[in-house]
């Protein structure tokens, strides 16, 4: 794979440091400007205070670029036009020269191949609501590609008991940190009980260790709940989904297009909350994916 690793990214690699990926989309396709710079920025701050460094992934004009300068994340922030990219876009993304931002499965096939084990992001896709054969390639990457991911769980806006069963199809560990149960992105706990549990980055590590050691070539998902003091009720944000849901039935949105406009509207809908929420668990997942990153080398 040809990648344009940036200089600190290249050395940390090269020493056995510890890297944590990002993931793109959540800039061009998750949040407005300049919410979305402000908090890339705030990601990478975070990964760095603790001890690790931050490749945030990208395609410029055509070149798979690890570790984007901030000036490259603000350019990405403030424009209307860059193509959202998983594994199967790249080939027509690259070819064209074009820009790209990266979702988290694209994140992880270009991170495994800069031989980056650990990524965060907000919530993993995965299958949409009332369209199960609309499934996210974040879960078909999991199983085939050997990468942690932290995340808090998945998004809200999905068919969460559906998502964990395709997960289990691919044979992706899915891990509780401080949970017993799948946290669904703005709120810390969805009522689905999950297949593992750790109580601390101790016992996280651990998990993390034994993964790597089988060498089995699927990643594993470590989920941490969004921060109490900014999680949303279950209830309302229930009720903000299901409008969301079915005004994009109403509008015929589908594809690519709809994980974003449902973020939106729900954010909408919420009069901002879920954008407050979307924000803590976006930052607390770095520095959870930073810390075991580190403790884990």
């Amino acid at each position: 794979m040809q990648l344009d690793i940036a200089p600190n990214v290249k050395q940390a690699l090269d020493k056995g440091r510890p890297v944590v990926a990002l993931e793109t989309t959540v800039i061009t396709h998750g949040l407005d400007f300049p919410d979305n710079v402000e908090i890339a920025l705030a990601m990478e701050g975070a990964i760095r205070d603790e001890g690790a460094h931050p490749a945030t992934i990208g395609i410029i004009r055509g070149r798979i670029t690890v570790g984007l300068t901030a000036e490259q994340i603000e350019a990405f922030g403030m424009a209307d036009n860059i193509a959202k990219c998983s594994r199967r876009d790249l080939p027509m993304v690259i070819s064209a020269g074009q820009d790209g931002s990266l979702t988290v499965a694209g994140t992880m096939m270009v991170a495994h191949g800069a031989g980056i084990r650990m990524l965060a992001t907000g919530g993993i896709g995965g299958v949409h609501r009332g369209h199960p054969f609309d499934v996210s390639a974040d879960l078909m990457e999991l199983g085939r590609t050997p990468v942690a991911v932290v995340c808090a769980g998945a998004k809200s806006i999905l068919d969460l008991p559906r998502t964990l069963e395709v997960l289990e199809t691919q044979g992706v560990p899915v891990v509780g940190l401080g949970t017993r149960n799948l946290p669904a992105f703005y709120v810390a706990d969805s009522g689905l009980e999950l297949p593992g549990y750790v109580e601390n980055i101790d016992d996280a590590i651990d998990v993390l260790r034994a993964w790597r050691q089988l060498d089995a070539g699927n990643g594993i998902l470590i989920t941490v709940p969004v921060p109490q003091k900014s999680a949303l009720d279950r209830d309302e944000i229930s009720a903000a989904i299901d409008g969301a849901v079915r005004e994009a039935d109403e509008q015929a949105v589908f594809g690519n297009q709809l994980t974003p406009f449902l973020l939106k509207r729900v954010v909408e809908l919420t009069g901002g909350r879920a954008l407050s929420a979307n924000k803590a668990l976006l930052l607390n997942n770095a520095e959870t994916a930073a810390v075991l990153a580190r403790r884990s080398v």
